[in-house]
């Protein structure tokens, strides 16, 4: 056998070998990590209960009384609407994420809601057309009273419920809206009010008047409060939660977006929402109470209201003003 033989065989019986190798044994497989019920992700900054949310045990008021328009809508020189007006654009505090009231659409990106269109006759009465002259700042229920004692915006239209223990921070329009407190659930839930949730977890957002009640509530409820109402629903519908209750109006959108879920029981509170004002521009009450008055005798809070709520809540009238 020559030397060339030798060497072709030698690498045929190393890839024969080689080959064996591969198919042998695999030995003993290593047992994976083990695997456990994995819950769902919470939202950033869920909290617990806020007794002291909204004052809404505050009577030392009428919080109703707002500052009486002056006649017409004007817009004297040295005013804050004058500098609103000179400034180019109005800075509004709004939602983004409620359903109906103030929310943003997902084909068009604008802001749209029943709240954004009272902004938005607002603009118009300052700057004769709302485009271009509105800057929406989207804040969460918590940070309403904030940006309106910073002065950080003009005005704060959030389904924001008057209060006495809030008037002493802010200003307050004339009530533009009445909701009440109810209750959100899964269409399986039997429960239609507080007590029927008694040791169960029901959501609201911080700083609302809707938290309050649930932390104070008899039926001792696990209150759990988050950022925005838009946490709640993804809560609901995770199973983290056991039920939302806060304004119908505010319930209402989130049925609209899930089929699965129903608004239940009668209402157990009355929230009066009104536009904030920082407390110091007391003209600017009084110009914003002129153009809500314009609203409610043109027909334009009639027209948003059957656009955006009629369909979910049914007829209604806008409240009357009261005044100081």
């Amino acid at each position: 056998m020559n030397r060339r033989r030798i060497t072709v065989r030698a690498g045929v019986l190393a890839v024969v070998a080689l080959l064996a190798a591969s198919c042998g044994s695999p030995g003993k497989p290593v047992d994976p990590a083990p695997v456990g019920d994995a819950g769902w992700p919470q939202p950033a900054h869920v909290g617990g209960p806020d007794a002291s949310a909204g004052g809404g045990s505050d009577t030392s008021c009428n919080p109703l009384a707002s500052l009486a328009p002056d006649k017409g809508i004007s817009i004297p020189d040295g005013s804050t609407m004058a500098r609103i007006k000179k400034s180019g654009k109005l800075i509004a505090g709004v939602d983004q994420t409620t359903y109906l009231f103030g929310f943003r659409n997902p084909t068009s990106g604008n802001l749209e809601g029943f709240d954004i269109d009272l902004v938005n006759e607002i603009a118009r009465q300052i700057f004769g057309a709302p485009e271009g002259h509105v800057q929406f700042r989207a804040i969460t229920s918590g940070q309403r009273a904030d940006v309106l004692k910073k002065q950080q915006v003009d005005i704060v239209v959030r389904t924001y419920s008057i209060t006495c223990a809030r008037k002493k921070d802010v200003q307050f329009s004339s009530v533009y809206y009445v909701a009440g407190q109810r209750l959100l659930v899964t269409k399986e839930s039997k429960a239609t009010k507080l007590a029927d949730l008694s040791g169960k977890k029901v959501c609201a957002a911080k700083m609302s008047t809707s938290a309050a009640k649930i932390a104070t509530d008899p039926a001792k409820l696990v209150a759990i409060t988050v950022d925005n109402w838009s946490d709640c629903l993804v809560m609901l519908q995770q199973g983290q939660v056991d039920a939302i209750s806060t304004d119908d109006t505010i319930l209402a959108g989130m049925a609209a977006q899930d089929p699965t879920l129903q608004v239940v029981g009668d209402r157990f509170s009355q929230e009066n929402y009104g536009i904030g004002v920082p407390k110091e521009n007391t003209d600017m009450v009084k110009f914003v109470n002129a153009v809500l008055e314009n609203i409610r005798n043109s027909g334009a809070w009639q027209n948003s209201y059957r656009r955006w709520v009629e369909p979910s809540l049914g007829p209604a009238s806008p409240p009357q003003p009261q005044y100081q």
